[in-house]
């Protein structure tokens, strides 16, 4: 089995704990030598200067190739466009592009009056601007807003038509919801990349909880497997066996490229690359 391309996403700290939890993720992964890492936003843009400042910190210490989430929330275009140029001075040349979830309190995504209106509209924007290489989400799980089961393909379309280059997806429990998507977009003439997204559990109780919240199917036999792995104290062995075996049947069902939700948690997404024949480079030695 051929190792894949890989990638990671980050979140930026809110802590001084967290910061060190940051630096310590990137430098335990870095050397797995990724395609990308990419650095999300926080809900309704909450983080959007931390943001800036780890993407700015991890491309300038660290070499890697940095994607910047952006998001549509809470923010005029204006000032949208004021992070995409600074993003660009500092030489990024990626950004995630998404529509954001919506601030704390809020039931649902009301558009800045000034603001883009959704994802496919921050696309074209950037994309106008021709310095960026620009990916988006995708939903093999019914998105919670999706109306309809082509909505999720649809929005993707509208999306890559509007000038994204590739999409990550939400996560997934099982490779066969990935390859329906993927089949399902291929029908509608997307041609661009998908590139699957692993979340290896950490904790299966967070993990259900957030699964519920974004729509992703939550098998049965997970609950078991946890609830059992769990009486004998053996729930990391049974995360790394479950993404590992996961992100097999993804190659060889001919994925080429995955994205790992690393949560600031490096240890079980690097056995994980192991397991799949990513070998390490060269430790890198910069600090924040």
């Amino acid at each position: 089995m051929p190792a894949p391309r890989i990638s990671f996403e980050f979140f930026p700290p809110q802590s001084l704990e967290a910061s060190f939890r940051l630096w310590d993720t990137v430098q335990t992964l870095a050397p797995m030598k990724p395609e990308f890492v990419s650095v999300t936003y926080g809900a309704g843009g909450t983080t959007r200067k931390l943001t800036h400042d780890a993407v700015t910190t991890i491309h300038k210490n660290y070499g890697l190739n940095v994607a910047a989430h952006l998001t549509c929330v809470d923010a005029s275009r204006d000032e949208t466009m004021e992070i995409v140029n600074a993003y660009a001075e500092a030489g990024v040349t990626e950004i995630v592009a998404l529509r954001g979830d919506p601030p704390k309190g809020q039931s649902g995504f009301t558009p800045h009056p000034d603001g883009f209106a959704d994802s496919a509209e921050l696309v074209a924007a950037l994309a106008e601007t021709g310095k960026f290489n620009i990916r988006v989400g995708a939903y093999p799980d019914p998105h919670p807003e999706a109306k309809t089961g082509g909505d999720d393909v649809r929005w993707l379309k509208k999306k890559i038509d509007a000038g994204a280059s590739s999409a990550i997806t939400q996560f997934f429990f099982e490779a066969e919801t990935f390859f329906r998507f993927r089949d399902a977009c291929e029908k509608q003439g997307i041609d661009a990349p998908i590139i699957p997204g692993i979340l290896p559990i950490d904790n299966w109780s967070g993990v259900r909880k957030f699964a519920a919240r974004c729509g992703a199917h939550i098998p049965a036999w997970l609950d078991d497997a946890f609830e059992a792995a769990a009486r004998d104290g053996r729930e990391e062995l049974l995360s790394a066996a479950i993404a590992t075996e996961l992100c097999s049947d993804l190659i060889d069902g001919g994925v080429e490229d995955l994205h790992f939700y690393t949560l600031n948690k490096p240890h079980l997404t690097r056995d994980i690359c192991h397991s799949l024949g990513v070998q390490p480079g060269m430790i890198l030695e910069n600090v924040a």
